[in-house]
């Protein structure tokens, strides 16, 4: 009995892999081609898994496995937020793939298991735990771009996402075993210790960080290693797009915050001005190439690459106003990704993807409570106040100022003063442009109330951020900074 309560930080992981095997096996048997019963049966697993993960929640750090695992204040909250935006995203897409007869057991039970991927990214404590939790979810994503397989677009979306996924992990296992050699360890605590009492071969460890770092980019999407980010946003179905965007940033979040805060803190001198060359080409690239995209998938792609770009702002600060800050920017991100996809499924039919920039004109006269709801999600993109992206952006930029990189906020500013027009022109044509047709829009209730909900929430958390921006620094500073 006392074994199995040590094992109680792995419960979530635990169920969830139970959950989706037998999912797997009950939708074998369900004939219905809405697939209400294995749909209900996915978000009540989602469900479980949020009161396992609270109900175990312990103060204090807990490792398991060898110290393989290990069980914090930060692994729960993310894995918490986790839980919602895969829910969220299913309820999104589920009258989308329904209509295009792709909501099938399949894809229910891949996104569980790319859900478990994320849920061990985020409690790693070694490398090959690492490893393991980046591959389930990697191989499950790039499944479910090529689901749609008599479209073209998303068969080749899915081949480069594979073949560049390919070529990242290999990179992430040369600098792992760079790191290996040098150190003689794969345990990230104790990977940290080596580098503190000194290592001999300490060209080999930074050629070791140089290719984990260089792994860490791609799998964020930041330049130059963004390559696959609109191709494969724009070739998936936008179920899986929303997907894509979504809750695995939150897992990556956690990957770059174990590998370089919790392993290779004794090196932040090295990789702080590696993250800091790809944060300003991620902001430059993103929000200029953005401006000349007219589809609003590829425009959104651009748009991450750009919003990664200042997630590692608050990264490479330091401190815990650095990483929590970094948190918060993740978190509000994700909500912003949610909401905008979200809202091209609303607008999408049978036979029709509403996904060009043109789609969206004079929205507000077809139905202006959906236009209002796009406004704020745009507004927030964009840093508006008093939107969450406001603020999120505005906390990256005081621990960049704090930790005295002066120039790198001046042109995280500049940056994202470029980006704010490709996201208020999407303004500009629901207000003041004439809708190619003046039907109205038609949503179902459930969608309807989920973007409402999802607006109204980042609206909210930019009039009261505190209780987040508290959650997220006190996450943080429990789980790392007094280890």
């Amino acid at each position: 009995m006392s074994y199995l309560l040590t094992l109680s930080p792995a419960y979530a992981e635990i169920f969830l892999l139970v959950m989706a095997s037998a999912i797997l096996i009950a939708d074998l048997f369900v004939v219905s081609k809405e697939r209400t019963l294995t749909y209900v049966l996915v978000q009540l697993t989602l469900l479980g898994c949020a009161l396992i993960t609270t109900v175990t929640h312990e103060p204090n750090v807990m490792q398991l496995f060898n110290g393989m695992f290990v069980g914090d204040a930060m692994s729960d909250v993310l894995k918490l937020l986790s839980y919602l935006a895969v829910s969220m995203a299913l309820a999104y897409s589920r009258h989308y793939l329904l209509v295009r007869g792709l909501f099938t057991g399949e894809f229910m039970v891949l996104t569980l298991f790319a859900l478990l991927g994320m849920m061990v990214m985020i409690s790693a404590a070694h490398f090959m735990t690492l490893y393991i939790g980046l591959e389930l979810l990697s191989l499950s994503l790039y499944a479910m771009v090529a689901l749609q397989r008599d479209s073209v677009a998303a068969t080749e979306a899915a081949m480069k996402y594979f073949v560049l996924g390919a070529l990242a992990s290999g990179l992430l296992l040369y600098g792992m075993s760079m790191l290996y050699g040098a150190t003689g360890a794969l345990g990230i605590a104790a990977i940290s210790d080596a580098i503190r009492h000194g290592v001999e071969n300490k060209e080999l460890l930074v050629f070791g960080l140089v290719f984990v770092v260089a792994g860490l980019a791609f799998k964020l999407g930041v330049v130059p290693f963004h390559m696959w980010v609109p191709d494969v946003y724009h070739g998936a179905p936008t179920a899986v797009t929303i997907l894509i965007s979504s809750a695995p940033k939150l897992a990556v979040f956690a990957f770059v915050m174990r590998i370089l805060v919790d392993g290779l803190q004794p090196l932040m001198m090295h990789w702080s001005g590696m993250l800091a060359i790809l944060a300003v080409l991620s902001m430059a690239i993103g929000n200029i190439v953005a401006i000349a995209q007219t589809n609003i998938k590829r425009m959104l792609a651009y748009s991450t690459i750009a919003h990664m770009g200042f997630l590692l702002l608050g990264v490479l600060s330091g401190g815990t106003d650095g990483y929590g800050a970094a948190m918060f920017y993740a978190v509000t991100y994700v909500l912003m990704s949610l909401g905008g996809f979200g809202m091209i499924m609303l607008l999408s039919r049978e036979g029709f993807e509403a996904d060009m920039l043109d789609d969206f004109k004079g929205l507000n006269q077809r139905s202006p409570w959906l236009a209002f709801m796009m406004l704020i999600l745009m507004f927030s993109m964009a840093g508006v106040p008093p939107t969450a992206g406001f603020y999120a952006k505005l906390s990256v930029l005081q621990a960049v100022i704090d930790a005295g990189h002066i120039p790198l906020a001046v042109m995280a500013v500049l940056f994202s003063l470029i980006g704010a027009f490709y996201y208020l022109r999407i303004v500009k044509l629901m207000y003041f442009d004439s809708p190619d047709s003046n039907a109205p829009i038609s949503v179902r209730f459930d969608n309807g109330l989920l973007i409402s909900v999802n607006g109204l929430a980042i609206l909210a958390l930019g009039i009261m951020p505190g209780a987040l921006i508290t959650v997220c620094a006190m996450a943080v500073q429990q789980s790392l900074l007094l280890r």
